[in-house]
């Protein structure tokens, strides 16, 4: 594929802007979006790209509902609902759906207790799901409660470890990028990938420049298109997705793009659309059992149906 201009790129955002529109217009105008079908039978494949040694799904489901953190700008109550609803048994069985419909890979941080769970669904129930997990250690000059951390991690079976994209944008705001290197040849000197999450730009900015040895990014982005994209209420974590879609069609390893769907702000369709067109190898999607079968439905066609990409594929 030629390199696009500048142009062209911006050119190719806002066309995918207003392609990606046809579904929320009423949303544009302030009314809520149309409900969600009721799931149908979904294909029990998902094509997969690689991550050093590993085989991973195109779609990737997403920890935060399973930790029961989600993002709901000031609906208070949604923390607990989440809470009550993904029991241990409904994560579990929320796992084996994800399974079961070509998901084979989660991405979650080490809230408590979520190692031991994993533990057991792998043991007990027979779980075949990789995990690709943050540790939320601290990275501090010597990272000796990181390093406790990820031995103890990679010991479990984790199978990729990333630098929280918390620990990430500090870090480099703080000019300290010399510890996200650190952190992530520790991480791969046990024998797994290990990747930086970003929500800010800068991140992979400095990561690239400095030549840090991650194996993947995740990385936020997702379009503007949605009501609250301008309230700054925990409703935005990508202000300037052009800048992104800009930036990383120069990098050249394999990219997770998570906060697709502004966290339930943006429909899947078109917020998978918009990832598959700007480059993201690898969309994370948080999803409820009932969502998954949809979602997969969706993400197959987005990928059957992707006719322009900025950027090449790299995983």
């Amino acid at each position: 594929m030629p390199t696009p201009t500048p142009h062209s790129r911006r050119a190719f955002v806002k066309g995918s802007l207003l392609a990606s529109a046809a579904l929320p217009l009423a949303v544009a105008a302030g009314s809520p979006a149309p409900p969600r079908p009721a799931s149908t039978a979904a294909s029990a494949t998902l094509p997969r790209g690689r991550i050093g040694r590993l085989a991973v799904s195109r779609l990737l489901l997403g920890g935060n509902l399973l930790t029961h953190y989600a993002h709901s700008r000031d609906l208070r109550y949604v923390y607990s609902l989440t809470r009550h609803y993904n029991t241990r048994d409904k994560i579990f069985q929320t796992l084996a759906l994800a399974e079961a419909h070509g998901i084979n890979t989660l991405v979650i941080h080490t809230a408590e207790g979520v190692l031991e769970m994993l533990g057991e669904y792998r043991s007990k129930q027979g779980g075949k799901i990789q995990w690709i997990i943050c540790p939320t250690a601290p990275l501090e000059t010597g990272l000796r409660e990181y390093r406790e951390q990820v031995s103890r991690m990679v010991a479990d079976g984790v199978d990729a470890i990333y630098i929280w994209g918390v620990r990430s944008d500090a870090l480099v705001q703080e000019g300290r990028t010399h510890l996200i290197a650190e952190a992530v040849s520790f991480a791969k000197s046990l024998g797994v990938p290990c990747g930086v999450g970003a929500h800010q730009l800068a991140v992979v900015a400095a990561c690239e420049e400095r030549q840090v040895p991650a194996d993947f990014y995740i990385k936020t982005l997702h379009h503007q298109n949605y009501p609250t994209a301008k309230l700054n209420f925990d409703s935005n974590w990508c202000p300037d997705p052009e800048a992104v879609v800009e930036t990383m069609e120069a990098v050249k390893k394999p990219w997770i793009a998570f906060k697709t769907m502004a966290a339930g702000a943006i429909p899947p369709q078109s917020a998978f659309q918009y990832a598959v067109e700007s480059g993201a190898d690898f969309v994370l999607a948080g999803m409820f059992d009932f969502e998954i079968a949809e979602d997969v439905q969706l993400m197959n066609q987005t990928l059957a149906n992707c006719q322009k990409r900025i950027r090449s594929w790299t995983a």
